[in-house]
């Protein structure tokens, strides 16, 4: 009897191991970047990844996150997190593409969905942001994975963005913008508007409640909170590279509004530190996620300590008492009553599911006859697609299959087939790191046969061609496996292989560059500049970023 309740405990002792481990197993974590520390603490940043204009809430032990997507899509991601620290992506709360379709069928680098705001309210999420040239608008959802709601235009206006709502204690519900200078010929103000109930429509003009000009140039982003009485408002002032975070309180929603800067870069390295959301805890504690922008790898993301003081929140660490933190770069994890098992988004994708990954974006709005995920095979196949008519370089091409730079230094390889179709002369497929300036290796099919071949473009965003440093002959339907490092001052080199254990560099290094309004992208492509009725592919095993 003894023995049986020993193999007994035995077995429910395997079990459970069994279980965590395999419950930290379908857990991912970077190679190339973990915040949580492993002994109670952190650094910063908590993402060391494009989540621009980042935007938080809690639902019960639950927080989840957004970001500005601008024309990239899925749009909209939705991160996950049980103690702020660790996240991973759950979804997209715009899967397919963004209104108008026909306009954003092509690239619209840095239009789109700008400055998220993301709300819990009566059991119901809701996100709002503004596009510069349609007005704001919303999608709701009762699981933040999804489905979300077709987007409703609330507010339609060119140079509305930055939306973040507020129901009021009486069933009022608010919200706060900003303005575009770049639609509106006006900026840095923001102005409160009234909606209806079920926040689908705006019922009253917007109101100018506060004005930047002057004191803090460029205010955007807000968002919108109401404690102890008071109407706040959080904003950014002093543009990207160089702001800090401001705070606006009143006892009416309309102001008038006194302010406060409340964090700013200080005598730290974080430049910039402002614009994202405040979050508390159960257990009381309060906190703020914001951006910083380092420009290749984009706006990433930081975690800040945020306390009370006088009816103003204190945010990051204040040494000299003036009631304007400094950002932290280690701090103790938020007490969130456990801990949590380390994760991170996911990078590398072995495409072993018929679903795609949340961490790919296509540059556009897509077309489910782009991509074919073969789980029965291992592998995604994507189909090559005709360049438009004015095709300068791939700044101008949609269905680029891309997920945003993990970290300062990094080592993406993919392993690929090509299956060019033998009556489409011109075919061509590769490996791109896309920005502003980007640089690419490329196989392609010529008259010559299967070439491989490094290049880039050096202002792809003025229309600039690419230019070709190297070329090598191959042979068709090998698999080749194509890689990147990135490391020092965003710099890369391209190499190749055919067995994935010897690599030869290939063409000239190239320094990443950002995007419009984004940080530089790594991933696919196949295209094609001749019509046909038929198109070749490639065939992707594996997408791996290691150290």
């Amino acid at each position: 009897m003894k023995s049986r309740v020993l193999s007994l405990l035995s077995l429910m002792i395997f079990v459970g191991v069994a279980n965590v481990l395999a419950q930290e197993k379908s857990n991912y974590v970077s190679e190339v970047w973990v915040a949580d520390q492993g002994d109670g603490t952190y650094k910063n940043p908590i993402l060391y990844t494009d989540y621009s204009d980042p935007d938080v809430c809690r639902a019960g032990d639950d927080y989840y996150m957004t970001s500005s997507s601008f024309n990239c899509i899925p749009g909209l991601q939705i991160l996950h997190s049980k103690d702020l620290v660790n996240w991973e992506l759950i979804g997209a709360a715009i899967p397919n593409g963004l209104p108008p379709a026909d306009v954003f069928s092509k690239p619209q680098h840095g239009n789109g969905v700008w400055a998220p705001s993301i709300r819990y309210h009566n059991n119901e999420f809701y996100i709002f942001y503004g596009d510069p040239d349609y007005g704001i608008y919303m999608t709701k959802a009762k699981d933040p994975a999804g489905p979300w709601s077709s987007l409703t235009l609330v507010k339609e206006g060119k140079g509305l963005i930055d939306a973040c709502p507020l129901w009021d204690e009486d069933g009022r519900v608010y919200l706060v913008h900003g303005v575009a200078g770049s639609r509106a010929s006006f900026k840095s103000v923001l102005s409160v508007c009234e909606l209806n109930k079920e926040a689908t429509k705006a019922i009253t003009e917007s109101v100018i409640v506060f004005d930047g000009h002057g004191k803090h140039p460029t205010i955007e982003g807000p968002k919108f909170y109401k404690k102890d009485g008071y109407y706040y408002i959080f904003a950014p002032g002093g543009g990207v590279p160089t702001g800090w975070q401001i705070v606006m309180r009143s006892k009416n929603v309309y102001g008038p509004y006194e302010d406060k800067i409340v964090l700013a870069q200080g005598k730290t390295a974080i430049n910039g530190p402002h614009q994202g959301g405040w979050v508390d805890t159960p257990s009381g504690e309060d906190w703020f996620i914001h951006f910083q922008d380092v420009g290749a790898v984009g706006r990433i993301v930081h975690l800040q300590p945020m306390t009370w003081k006088n009816g103003w929140p204190v945010m990051g660490i204040d040494k000299d008492k003036d009631g304007c933190g400094d950002p932290v770069l280690t701090y103790k994890k938020p007490n969130v009553g456990k801990t949590y098992s380390i994760m991170t988004p996911a990078e590398s994708d072995e495409f072993n599911d018929t679903k795609t990954g949340y961490q790919w974006q296509w540059h556009g709005n897509s077309s489910p006859f782009w991509i074919f995920n073969d789980a029965t095979n291992g592998n995604m196949r994507l189909y090559s697609v005709l360049t438009p008519e004015d095709y300068k370089s791939l700044w101008d091409v949609p269905n680029l299959f891309l997920q945003k730079i993990p970290a300062p230094e990094f080592t993406a390889t993919v392993k690929m087939t090509f299956h060019p179709n033998p009556e489409n002369d011109g075919e061509r497929a590769g490996f791109v790191i896309m920005g502003r300036d980007y640089g690419v290796v490329a196989i392609e099919d010529t008259k010559d046969g299967i070439v491989l071949s490094q290049g880039f473009c050096k202002g792809a965003d003025k229309g600039k061609a690419e230019i070709i440093n190297e070329k090598v002959t191959i042979k068709n339907n090998k698999p080749v496996y194509l890689r990147v490092t990135m490391q020092g001052e965003n710099d890369c080199q391209f190499s190749y292989s055919f067995n994935g254990k010897k690599f030869t560099d290939i063409g000239q290094p190239f320094k990443a560059r950002e995007g419009q309004w984004i940080g530089a992208k790594m991933g696919v492509f196949v295209n094609r500049h001749n019509y046909h009725k038929d198109s070749g592919w490639i065939d992707v095993d594996w997408f791996r970023v290691t150290k």
